[in-house]
């Protein structure tokens, strides 16, 4: 079943404005216990600066932020060594928000408990983390990066996600050599979209594909229908195939190929 379009944005905008103190975060964000060691949870998989929200009188505070295994750390510096705080993201969902009447082109994002930690029963911090990046296209970033930590061991974070993870995860529901969703989509589109016009070249709805991104992101798997347009259905193949790390022709096979011609 489709999502319905923008009804989470209409969700989390609503929430955003009946925001509470105890959602507001500023050093409460650091997760109770020991703090990780940084350096133990493999690899940074993204840093830069983000603004965190300090307390309920909106005092935004620039920090570093490292994303490590399932662990967001923040410093108060980029040359810092010892994290000032850090968020457990498991049990976590990581939301966009549309920017409030104060706020007019700020670009917000929060950490909540929530999502993926709800179906698997994880404790989660009993606040939000509210963050604001530079762009809209940071803020983006950010929330796929984050979102991936999150959903890829249950399946979602596709988008982004290297294609032999993404088969290799999936290969639980039957043998097959592409993803649910590319396979879902090719069929839809011969079905329903080889004698349309302009296919691959006229856009689907922009906020359909978005919620369709979400829903494939968070794990689940929405079905198409006779009310789907085709151009939205290749509009989501085009952006998966876009965000994939490599092609899908390997960069190493293009170079081979190229130099024996």
């Amino acid at each position: 079943m489709l999502p319905t379009a923008s009804s989470k944005r209409r969700t989390f905008a609503a929430r955003y404005f009946t925001r509470s103190k105890s959602l507001v975060m500023g050093e409460q964000s650091r997760s109770p216990g020991r703090m990780p060691c940084p350096h133990r949870l493999g690899p940074v998989l993204k840093a830069g600066w983000l603004k965190k929200q300090r307390s309920i009188m909106k005092n935004w505070q620039q920090r570093w932020f490292v994303l490590r295994g399932d662990q967001l750390f923040y410093y108060k510096d980029k040359d810092e060594i010892k994290p000032q705080g850090f968020i457990s993201l498991q049990g976590t969902q990581v939301t966009e928000l549309p920017p409030g009447p104060e706020d007019p082109g700020k670009h917000l994002f929060e950490i909540s408990p929530g999502g993926a930690g709800e179906r698997e029963k994880v404790p989660a911090n009993p606040e939000a983390l509210l963050l604001m990046a530079s762009s809209q296209r940071d803020m983006e970033d950010w929330v796929q990066a984050i979102r991936r930590v999150i959903w890829a061991p249950l399946g979602g974070g596709i988008f982004g996600q290297r294609l032999e993870e993404t088969v290799h995860h999936e290969r639980k529901y039957g043998p097959r050599l592409a993803p649910l969703l590319v396979e879902q989509c090719v069929d839809f589109i011969r079905e329903r979209g080889l004698t349309e016009e302009g296919l691959f070249r006229m856009p689907g709805q922009a906020n359909l594909v978005r919620d369709l991104q979400d829903s494939f992101d968070c794990g689940e798997k929405p079905l198409f229908d006779s009310t789907t347009d085709v151009h939205t259905v290749a509009s989501l193949l085009k952006l998966y195939l876009r965000e994939l790390p490599e092609p899908v022709v390997p960069f190493a096979r293009a170079l081979w190929s190229w130099l024996n011609k």
